[in-house]
């Protein structure tokens, strides 16, 4: 029997047996669904994430207290707050041309225009002239922050993109004064809008002179979220980062030999840390997927045994009129093929797309895990390969004599 003959003869069985094909194919359909689902949302996150840091530039790097991302428990010894005194004498100190920002969440609240008045849920962080820079936005309207306003504590901020749409929808906000926790600030410039991601939105955001939050919050000894700090070009960032560390231990009189109480975390520290989160989810989805796949194989040798047993007076009539074996196993194998890649080819377009709802919800760039579509498709080729030899093998092996008697 020619291969082309085999498939025709494999596909009109699948045809006579709706019901029955569809059932199987329900089951490879999950398998596949469930692993590839759950790769493109976290491929969505992963790219969102990358996106993110690119915005900050490859120049740049941070100091923060404790590692931004910990996964498993955090075994570190209690580490001294990161001042804004030390970050101020770490500037002083620093005899490379480097550019020193930092950033601190003081509050979140509402912020009140005339009669027009935010949610309580705008986060109000205190930073220098080089925010902006830093931390990847542009100024829409008007300016970012200045040396003077902060050296004198000036009562200003720079309103997120989300703030100003809000409070001003008709009109400049340039030089109004809004009102925060009962104190007026004026608006001397809008961020540029960078979205939202899982909830949290880079633009329901105001930022003041860090200074002048200090004198309204109090704290100045109060931990920094996060210190940035901007090198001139990507290939000064290891001595950048060398020098800091040498000016910065011996800020924080760090004893020779002992290790460093603080972190240096650069865009690649941060992406194999989220490399190794994101590993973890893909390889929980994939392993629960691969679950389902093993049971829907299960499924279908079932019930090809199932149908081989149904189909036995058929193989037996094929026998005599001069089918071999290897015909009839071909013809199992073939069905059991077919049942397994539509199945596949159906479970990843349908995991694709509900993987990528992520990214339609949040608004931000879809991806496609294009290895593990191909991997997927060598699963369920073996899948179909070692579930469906032996309803093959038996049904290749039926006695036709018998076959043709069986009712």
């Amino acid at each position: 029997m020619k291969f082309l003959e085999a498939f025709r003869t494999a596909w009109a069985s699948l045809q006579s047996n709706r019901l029955r094909s569809a059932l199987t194919l329900l089951g490879m359909v999950i398998g596949v669904f469930a692993i590839i689902a759950s790769v493109t949302a976290v491929k969505v996150i992963d790219v969102y994430f990358q996106e993110s840091l690119s915005m900050m530039g490859s120049s740049t790097f941070s100091v923060t207290r404790y590692p931004s991302i910990t996964i498993g428990d955090r075994t570190d010894e209690y580490r001294r707050p990161i001042t804004y005194e030390q970050v101020e004498r770490l500037t002083e100190a620093l005899t490379l041309p480097l550019t020193v920002s930092p950033e601190e969440w003081f509050d979140m609240v509402t912020v009140r225009y005339g009669t027009r008045e935010t949610e309580p849920n705008i986060i109000l962080g205190g930073s220098n002239e080089n925010y902006p820079l830093h931390f990847g936005f542009e100024m829409t309207e008007g300016r970012g922050l200045s040396v003077q306003d902060v050296q004198y504590a000036r009562p200003v901020v720079m309103l997120g993109s989300a703030v100003a749409e809000l409070l001003f929808p008709n009109e400049i906000p340039l030089g109004k004064d809004v009102v925060i926790k009962g104190r007026r600030f004026q608006v001397v410039g809008v961020l540029s809008s960078k979205g939202s991601f899982l909830g949290f939105s880079w633009d329901n955001r105001v930022i003041a002179p860090i200074t002048t939050l200090f004198y309204l919050y109090g704290g100045m000894n109060r931990d920094i979220e996060s210190v940035s700090i901007r090198a001139n070009s990507p290939l000064e960032v290891p001595a950048a980062m060398e020098h800091v560390i040498g000016h910065l231990r011996t800020i924080r009189k760090i004893p020779p030999g002992q290790p460093n109480d603080f972190e240096i975390e650069t865009n690649n520290t941060l992406q194999n840390a989220f490399d190794a989160f994101t590993g973890v989810l893909t390889i929980a989805g994939a392993g629960i997927g691969l679950i389902a796949l093993l049971a829907a194989g299960i499924g279908i040798m079932n019930i090809m045994l199932v149908s081989v047993t149904e189909r036995t007076r058929e193989i037996g009539i094929r026998k005599s009129t001069g089918a071999r074996r290897r015909d009839i196993m071909r013809q199992f194998l073939f069905e059991a093929f077919f049942l397994c890649q539509i199945g596949g080819l159906v479970g990843i377009v349908l995991g694709a797309l509900f993987g990528n709802l992520t990214a339609v919800y949040f608004n931000i760039t879809a991806a496609f895990p294009v290895g593990w579509a191909v991997a997927g498709f060598v699963m369920v080729t073996m899948v179909a390969v070692v579930f469906g030899v032996y309803p093959a093998m038996k049904a290749a092996r039926l006695d036709p004599i018998e076959s043709l008697r069986h009712e």
